[in-house]
């Protein structure tokens, strides 16, 4: 299903938005396309329609929160216990913008800091991850950003209660 003017959405590096029109746009280098200008917290950027390399998402459905609750409450995956490797697969971990892979990577990196604390790295990663994940679930529900974060931790620390060894 087509993202739609005044539809709320997910882009990849700018999180959760409203696209406020479509318009046919050219910009310096480049022909002329049909753009969405998707407006969030802290300014507009123009995004490409058509492709994939938009970044754009449609929210994710009420509906579906069920899902993502018992993922965060799942068995973590084990991470690469090298500090480079994990590193590169975190980062290509994050190239999926979906709730799903986020999710994910919140609960298995959350799972790594109960065993020993995390790097510096491994703290940015999981900051950015977990900030998506809440400012999503935040709209999605209709909580506020402190309401959705209490949920999620309250999920995380659910899993850790559960698998903790």
């Amino acid at each position: 299903m087509a993202i739609k003017v005044n539809d709320r959405a997910v882009h990849s590096t700018h999180g959760v938005g409203r696209v406020i029109k479509k318009e046919i746009r050219r910009f310096p280098a480049g022909p002329k396309r049909l753009y969405y200008n998707f407006e969030f917290p802290t300014g507009t950027v123009w995004v490409p329609v058509e492709g994939s390399a938009s970044g754009l998402r449609q929210l994710t459905p009420k509906a579906d929160l069920d899902r993502y609750r018992n993922l965060l409450r799942s068995r973590p995956t084990p991470l690469v216990a090298d500090h480079r490797q994990r590193l590169l697969a975190l980062k290509e971990r994050q190239k999926d913008n979906s709730i799903d892979a986020k999710c994910k990577l919140v609960r298995d990196l959350s799972a790594l800091g109960w065993h020993k604390e995390l790097n510096k790295s491994n703290r940015a990663v999981l900051r950015i991850a977990r900030n998506a994940v809440c400012e999503e679930w935040a709209a999605v529900e209709g909580l506020s950003l402190a309401d959705a974060t209490q949920e999620v931790m309250t999920l995380l620390g659910d899993g850790k209660k559960a698998y903790l060894e």
